[in-house]
């Protein structure tokens, strides 16, 4: 068994309360605070039957490794994950084998190519799960992993999204296409754009960083460029943000809107 990892703030802790409660070893929550968000969240936890320990402001940020804990801080256990791509794309496609036609998901997956900040890539997890994406892709090199501060910013969807580090994105990109998933990748440069292509089927969502964008090589390996319209001054959007644009336009079409 893994060594138990703190959660921190109501969202994170909240979430892993709700969906696996066996898996937290304690909670530990400010005494001082009695306003009604903590008091709720305490009472959550005990009908739970979680383990609560009264600690003050400073034992929590020393417990979180920040001071945005917002009062609350879990040890838990790590919870059983998806172990490789391969596995969840063969888990979904048998999933979607047991259903009628019309009530299978195609594949929706997010892949995020040089996200280096802990907070866009927390961001975009959150993103992820609200729109239903079953996986986030990253390379190895130039990316951010999970942390505290992602699962903070994530409010619980790094507990909820598979998210993959892989050696060679562009090659991970090929083994997408090889399983009838369409590449679709983000450019300025792009003659087409979000709203003028098909969402509908299998379909990864490939954006870069802010500013620099992919790089040459994962471009070139996706099978369509599209653009984000901007009709003001900016030239681009936060990755996070262009993320649930990207994400909620798949979910728009797949849901017949």
């Amino acid at each position: 068994m893994s060594a138990p990892k703190m959660l921190y703030g109501f969202h994170a802790v909240g979430v892993r309360l709700k969906t696996a409660p066996q898996s937290i070893v304690e909670v530990y929550f400010e005494s001082s605070r009695r306003d009604a968000r903590m008091r709720q969240f305490v009472d959550k936890a005990q009908q739970a039957g979680v383990r609560l320990i009264e600690a003050d402001g400073d034992r929590l940020a020393k417990l979180a490794g920040s001071h945005g804990h917002q009062g609350v801080v879990a040890k838990v256990q790590a919870l059983k994950q998806v172990h490789s791509l391969d596995e969840l794309l063969e888990n979904l496609e048998a999933a979607n084998l047991a259903l009628p036609p019309e009530q299978r998901t195609p594949p929706l997956i997010l892949v995020l190519d040089g996200v280096t900040d802990p907070h866009n890539l927390g961001a975009c997890l959150r993103v992820a799960d609200g729109a239903g994406a079953h996986a986030v892709i990253a390379p190895k090199d130039h990316a951010a992993g999970i942390n505290a501060t992602v699962a903070k910013v994530a409010s619980g969807a790094a507990e909820t999204v598979p998210y993959f580090m892989v050696t060679n994105l562009a090659r991970t990109l090929n083994e997408l296409k090889e399983r009838s998933i369409w590449v679709i990748g983000t450019s300025d440069a792009a003659t087409h754009d979000l709203y003028q292509v098909d969402l509908k089927g299998p379909v990864a969502l490939v954006l870069g960083a802010e500013g620099q964008g992919m790089r040459q090589l994962t471009a070139k390996t996706c099978d369509q460029l599209v653009s984000i319209p901007m009709k003001g001054a900016v030239e681009s959007l936060n990755v996070s943000v262009a993320s649930a644009v990207c994400l909620y336009e798949a979910l728009r079409q797949r849901r017949g809107g």
